[in-house]
């Protein structure tokens, strides 16, 4: 049997209100459009952190990003003993590329690179090639989105492999330097008869926001900020487009998954910036756990199970990526680490609607009080409990999401057994969380975490 090519293709800080199939009507995304057209649509899609580094740790473990250590952009990084869907469908016989942002650890040990990268912090050394990808273009952190090595604040260099960087053809749109390496990762692929797991992360519309002057020149009667933001979505959707007609040309449409979203939310709007994103009127945005900052954009095009123009309201989760991959290719787990995703087979086959597991959400930020987000949340199907407590009712907060997607009415007083039921759910799943966090499912003596903020015990009880 043929085995299914894998695209997962991830923007970084692309609101929910942000697209055309999303509502939105003036950012032109006509490729994404067409994506969603040809494929399904989630609305009830979450990112697995309100922020970038944790989530791309769950696209690629199917974990809990507590377990793994890393609790917020820049904080810790993705320890060797993690299993990823990179490693294992290596192992079954795929080629494995990773082109854009990682934000999974440092590229370097050598050289100041990014924001932590270099001699200084050798311990945080965790690069997509020690993850399972053997065909790498990849940045510690985000970068300028029109001519991308120049201005940059943390000087990021697009690695290729150990001491190795690109050095050609980095001007002009950052999203289409990123496609133009993985496009003929994909035609090699082709060529050889491979199957293939291509991993790409767009930098946009994560700031540095500059979009080229033809993106902006589309945009005019807007200010500045909008024009940039704007056209640095449109610039990332014409790549997604050209993506598209590449798998039509080479005969992969049909045998190809291709899954689209993005990492959080969008970035708070400040007057001086160029953070434009919209969350189609849901609450909160970026670092907040109201759906404003966990519900993203996201298309699936799977031809073998989905049909064109499906809408799908069960929720899903950047965790599910792995489990639901290593269901379909048949691949077992080589060992019994907790797994926090599942397989959405089920949902695509049409045999059910529910979600068997809670998703659950853990995040502390300095800025969490700009929107009053809790630090705690659990979805279970249609409601969801946010709270800054593991056992106790004070400030809880319960939404029925299928009804109230904007989380404007608490009904916690209505349902205190839910609340109740997912408070004692939320307790476990920590004190599991905390289990594999200080090496519980790794079987390696003197195991420790690099990122101390989580080895802090207080860090696990709430307060």
């Amino acid at each position: 049997m043929e085995k299914t090519n894998v695209i997962l293709v991830m923007c970084d800080d692309l609101g929910y209100g942000d697209t055309g199939f999303n509502g939105n009507t003036i950012i032109r995304t006509p490729h994404l459009d067409q994506l969603a057209h040809e494929g399904g649509v989630f609305t009830r899609f979450h990112a697995g952190a309100p922020v970038c580094s944790p989530t791309r740790g769950t696209c690629l473990t199917g974990r809990h990003h507590y377990r793994y250590g890393i609790t917020n952009a820049n904080k810790g990084s993705l320890p060797r003993q993690e299993i990823t869907l990179a490693s294992l469908l290596k192992a079954a016989g795929y080629r494995t590329g990773h082109f854009g942002k990682w934000h999974l650890g440092t590229l370097t040990r050598e050289v100041k690179d990014g924001r932590r990268g270099g001699a200084k912090n050798p311990e945080l050394y965790s690069p997509p090639w020690e993850h399972g990808f053997e065909a790498c273009f990849s940045t510690e952190v985000g970068i300028p989105l029109w001519n991308p090595m120049e201005n940059q604040p943390f000087a990021s260099k697009y690695w290729t492999g150990e001491g190795r960087f690109a050095t050609d053809n980095l001007e002009g749109d950052d999203s289409r330097v990123i496609m133009d390496r993985a496009i003929p990762f994909i035609e090699q692929c082709v060529r050889n008869d491979d199957p293939f797991l291509a991993v790409i992360w767009f930098h946009a519309p994560h700031s540095p926001v500059v979009a080229g002057p033809e993106y902006c020149a589309m945009y005019s009667e807007y200010s500045e900020g909008e024009q940039h933001y704007y056209g640095c979505v449109t610039a990332m959707d014409e790549q997604v487009g050209r993506l598209n007609r590449s798998l039509k040309e080479l005969g992969l449409e049909e045998n190809t998954l291709v899954w689209f979203c993005s990492d959080n939310g969008p970035e708070g709007r400040t007057q001086e910036g160029r953070n434009f994103g919209s969350t189609g009127g849901l609450r909160g945005r970026k670092r907040s756990l109201f759906n404003g900052g966990t519900t993203v954009p996201t298309v699936m095009k799977w031809p073998k199970y989905v049909a064109p123009g499906t809408v799908y309201d069960t929720p899903g989760s950047t965790l599910d990526f792995l489990p639901t991959m290593i269901d379909e290719l048949g691949i077992g787990m080589p060992d019994d680490r907790p797994i926090d995703g599942i397989s959405l087979l089920p949902l695509l086959r049409g045999e059910t609607r529910e979600r068997t597991k809670p998703i659950v959400f853990r995040f502390v930020s300095k800025r969490d009080q700009m929107f009053g987000s809790p630090t705690f949340a659990v979805i279970d199907n249609d409601y969801k409990l946010l709270t800054n407590h593991t056992e106790q009712i004070k400030d809880d907060m319960v939404f029925n999401l299928a009804d109230d997607p904007y989380e404007s009415l608490n009904m916690v007083q209505e349902q205190t057994e839910f609340a109740r039921r997912m408070r004692d759910y939320l307790h476990k799943q920590l004190e599991d969380y905390k289990r594999s966090h200080f090496g519980g499912d790794y079987r390696e003596e003197g195991y420790r975490p690099v990122n101390e903020y989580i080895g802090n015990e207080r860090s696990w009880d709430g307060d």
